[in-house]
Formats: C-alpha cells, structure tokens, sequence
C-alpha cells in the first residue's frame, strides 16, 4: 500500500488536534495500517530523567505502531505553554520553516508506515519568526490536510478563515472533522449543517463532548482521510 501522509490542523490551539489525531490513528490501526504520529514542534513540554516531554507526542506515540525514539517523533520541545516562536526566542534557539522541513524529511524518507500524520502547534499559521509560519512547511512538503474544527461559538469564522488560508497556499483539504469541545454550544446542529455546506471538503467525523476522552472512543466517529482529490 502507498504511503498516506496527512498535517493535522487546528482552527485553535485548544481545538482537539492530538484528541482525533490520536483517534484517527486508532482507527488506521483497526484497519489493519501500520501508524506513525509525529509531533515536530511542542511548547508545553515537562522536565523527565530523559529531558523534556510533550504530552501530545506521547499520546501520538501511543498510537504509533511504527517505533521511534522520542527526539524523531517530536524534534522540536520547548518548555513554556506559550507560541513557540516566543518560547524559542527566550532559548535563543529561532525556528526556521527550512530546519523544520529537514527533520521532518529525515523522518518520512526512512518512515514505513503506511498511515502517517503530522500535529502541527496550535493554529494553522502559528508563527516559527517574523517570517514565517508552520505552514510555509507544509507547503514545502505538500501534504493534505485535515482540519480539525474546535466546536465553540465563534468556530464559523475560525474554521471559513483557516480554509481560506489552505487554499490560498495550494493545500489539498482531505477533510474535516468537527470536535465538541464546548459540551453547552448552542445552536450545535446548525452549525455543523453550516460548516458541512460551506466547507469544500469531506466531513470525516463529528465527534461530540465525551468524558471518555481516549482515541478508541474518538475512532468510533471517525472515517480515515484519503490522498486523492
């Protein structure tokens, strides 16, 4: 089977990314597909004996049925909960889309797994420096997205703009998927139908607010992306 390489986006930083990220690996790996998440920049990260760790690249390691060190799955681990390109700046450690790009090459060309995704940090443009943006990486490498839309009120906007903003960049939208992180939305329904109608692209999932928040329980919403279109 070919490769399938997909960029987890969010609408938010608080959207639910590493959540379905997680479920949509549970689900290749139900269907029989060896997985590999990678998580390459995380701020956020705490001190262990084996130096710092996010907990998204662990959860996505979990997930992962290809085995790769920590440093491979998430390259890039910055200690304060804060943008990353503030948090590298305080290490005097500036990101660049090229260096990202690089390490993320690395990994993908020795990379045997047949489902693989990619966690980008916070929103789709989420800044690296004043130049740049997560997104200039996925340019680079090509990869379809899979927007993850946080369900909240305002999600509309943020979800039409971050579509916007794929598409400007030439991206291919493999889908969507509609995550409940506000269990009170009101209007819920409605806005589902909206973004379903307005969003050029498949809905992969809608995934309401359950306490049992583990990838199993999110695969049970969700359908697997696909490379073409």
């Amino acid at each position: 089977m070919a490769k399938q390489i997909f960029f987890i986006a969010g609408t938010d930083t608080d959207a639910g990314k590493t959540f379905i990220a997680s479920g949509l690996l549970a689900k290749a790996k139900q269907a029989q597909l060896s997985t590999l998440g990678l998580k390459p920049v995380a701020a956020g990260c705490s001190e262990t004996d084996q130096g710092l760790r996010n907990d998204d690249a662990m959860k996505l390691m979990t997930q992962s049925t290809v085995q790769l060190s920590y440093e491979q799955v998430n390259p890039i681990a910055l200690q304060p909960a804060i943008a990353p390109h503030i948090a590298a700046q305080r290490i005097r450690k500036p990101l660049s889309a090229e260096r990202i790009v690089g390490l993320l090459r690395g990994v993908l060309m020795t990379n045997k797994a047949e489902f693989t995704l990619i966690e980008g940090a916070g929103g789709y443009r989420v800044p690296l420096n004043p130049r740049e943006t997560l997104a200039d990486c996925i340019k680079e490498l090509r990869t379809p997205v899979v927007l993850v839309v946080g369900m909240k009120l305002g999600c509309l906007n943020h979800a039409l703009l971050t579509v916007e903003a794929i598409k400007r960049d030439g991206l291919h939208i493999a889908g969507w998927v509609a995550n409940q992180i506000d269990p009170a939305m009101s209007a819920y329904d409605e806005n589902i139908e909206t973004l379903r109608a307005m969003i050029p692209a498949p809905c992969l999932g809608v995934v309401p607010h359950i306490d049992n928040n583990t990838a199993e329980a999110a695969a049970e919403y969700l359908t697997l992306p696909s490379m073409e279109g």
